[in-house]
């Protein structure tokens, strides 16, 4: 049994994802994350993530839709599924054409290590809405929803995007509170928002949960700032685009080779700023299901019902631009 909460619009946008129902996305999340929760503290990343992955595959092949993975697990000589250009769906040359993002299990190190915020999430979108973001390093800012825009620009020093913030909010910048990612290279980033008497909350992993951080009132979380994946970055810029809020992420290269994969997918301006609509537009749809207790989603969980059947229960979300709905769901699955 499915239960769902949220804001209905009024008005229904006219777009090819009419024809996608929006929970068969939730069903989809839910399948992968059910997968992974058998590897869950297991210490095997590799193993959670195929379980997700291979699970993932297979629900897709019940929506009526044609589509293809435009951010995935990798090229096609890297991955055996859910590559980049792999078509995916039960109707191919007759359903409605989206493309998709996707990442069966965000935090595979965390699912292993049984951490909290362990997500399995995806995005869809009318064909060429997202951007087919190389796998490479993204320099992330995102804030929630409500401030001017342009409240934030990476352009500038953290310390002034906070002050900006700070004003705006009419609080201190003490009084800020910004999510980074756990890593040697936020170091002086780290040191410089501690400088200013900021709050630092520091993630082991899992960056699209950061992002959609800000935009809930309960997390305490102002700003996401710092490096993570690209491929990432178009996931929460999806999400943002559905609840609100601003995002700016510029591209970062460590040699050639991350150079070249970028121009093999179009992108020729290498030091671009990208802002919420160049990396995800149009009409979207944003889907993730937990996988490991978190601060967005409760993962999943299992309980023996009566004459020993298995009983296994997700927390989803599920969110459309068009309408600004975003959808709680909670549901039983009998094993």
């Amino acid at each position: 049994m499915n239960t769902a909460t949220g804001s209905i619009s009024a008005t229904k946008a006219s777009s090819v994802l009419d024809r996608v129902l929006v929970m068969e996305m939730v069903r989809v999340t839910e399948a992968a994350a059910i997968a992974a929760s058998d590897l869950i503290g297991r210490g095997d990343e590799k193993a959670a993530d195929a379980a997700a992955v291979e699970a993932m595959r297979r629900a897709f092949d019940e929506l009526y839709i044609d589509g293809t993975v435009v951010i995935g697990e990798g090229e096609r000589d890297e991955a055996p599924m859910l590559y980049i250009g792999e078509k995916v769906g039960g109707a191919p040359g007759k359903g409605p054409k989206i493309d998709i993002a996707l990442d069966p299990l965000e935090g595979t190190t965390i699912t292993a290590k049984a951490g909290p915020n362990a997500l399995a999430v995806l995005a869809a979108a009318e064909k060429g809405c997202l951007l087919n973001a190389p796998d490479t390093y993204m320099d992330k800012l995102a804030v929630g929803p409500g401030y001017p825009e342009g409240i934030i620009d990476i352009a500038k020093s953290p310390t002034e995007n906070v002050k900006a913030v700070a004003e705006a909010k009419g609080v201190k910048p003490s009084d800020i509170i910004i999510c980074v990612l756990d890593r040697p290279r936020h170091a002086d980033l780290i040191a410089e928002l501690r400088g200013l008497g900021c709050g630092v909350v520091l993630i082991g992993d899992g960056d699209v949960a950061g992002v959609i951080a800000v935009t809930d009132e309960d997390t305490t979380i102002d700003l996401y700032m710092g490096q993570g994946g690209a491929p990432e970055g178009v996931l929460a810029a999806a999400a943002l685009r559905c609840v609100g809020g601003q995002f700016n992420g510029r591209l970062v290269f460590r040699n050639e080779d991350e150079k070249a994969r970028a121009r093999k997918w179009g992108i020729e301006d290498l030091d671009r700023i990208y802002k919420l609509e160049d990396l995800a537009k149009g009409d979207c749809i944003f889907a993730a299901t937990g996988v490991t207790q978190g601060s967005l989603l409760d993962g999943v969980k299992r309980k023996h019902g009566i004459g020993g059947a298995r009983v296994m229960t997700t927390e989803s979300v599920v969110m459309r631009a068009s309408s600004g709905t975003v959808r709680w769901i909670r549901g039983e699955h009998r094993i």
